[in-house]
């Protein structure tokens, strides 16, 4: 399928219908929250698309396909929204371009305002060594939240299982910082459903994940994990860091 530079994607989003106000957008999540909570993914998605149409898409970081294989059976041709953060490892790269080359999704990659070199430039070499909310803040915080701009809601992978700090997470929430509805199809699924899910479907998955990679960051803030290690203890290791700030 394609894949849309950022400017193509502006161009995209700067297509679409005029959205819904803040308060319309809280009110569809106090109706629907508790509606769906116990809904299967495909549901869930098959409502997001139906209400919000053009101003809804999925993000993924690549770690695996679920999201995007689950989306394009409901809606093909969905947005699916990349982060590109100049730091990623080759396999998360070649991971979304061969999402982009084989499911009926429309892949858009987006970038920081700064390339690594310019941001090296302006604060110093290795800025997630010495201020790592920084960069993340300037490499996927505010990337993603222009990326939504055009948008209502997003679909994400986030998942109860995967840390304590995601347990309340809601299928349907509101994300008052991005006056966005923010979806969470899977929130409910165990790792073992999302291991079913990839062998009966042959869903594509990021190959560090059979590396000793099951939570997938950038490369410089991401080391393997140990056999009974926390999924997420290989994310910024070392510090009191367990996220990057897009969900909190």
């Amino acid at each position: 399928m394609t894949t849309a530079t950022t400017r193509a994607a502006r161009e995209f989003r700067g297509s679409h219908t005029a959205g819904r106000s803040p308060e319309e957008l809280r009110e569809l999540v106090s109706h629907w929250g508790a509606e769906l909570e116990l809904a299967p993914a495909e549901v869930i998605i098959e409502w997001a698309a139906a209400t919000f149409g053009e101003r809804f898409c999925i993000t993924s970081s690549m770690g695996d396909a679920v999201l995007a294989h689950l989306a394009e059976k409901v809606v093909p041709g969905v947005d699916v929204v990349f982060l590109d953060t100049g730091y990623h490892f080759v396999e998360t790269i070649g991971t979304r371009d061969a999402v982009a080359a084989t499911m009926k999704v429309n892949l858009i990659s987006i970038t920081p305002v700064q390339s690594v070199a310019e941001q090296d430039a302006e604060y110093g070499p290795e800025l997630y060594k010495r201020d790592p909310d920084l960069c993340c803040a300037l490499r996927k915080v505010k990337p993603l939240a222009d990326s939504l701009a055009g948008y209502d809601a997003w679909a994400t992978g986030l998942r109860r299982a995967e840390t304590h700090n995601r347990v309340i997470a809601p299928v349907i929430g509101w994300d008052a910082k991005k006056q966005k509805v923010k979806v969470s199809p899977i929130a409910r699924w165990s790792d073992e459903q999302v291991e079913r899910y990839i062998a009966d479907n042959g869903v594509l998955v990021n190959p560090l994940v059979y590396d000793g990679y099951p939570s997938i960051g950038c490369a410089p803030c991401t080391r393997r994990v140990a056999p009974g290690e926390d999924p997420r203890s290989g994310r910024w290791a070392g510090t009191n860091k367990t996220e990057c700030g897009i969900h909190s």
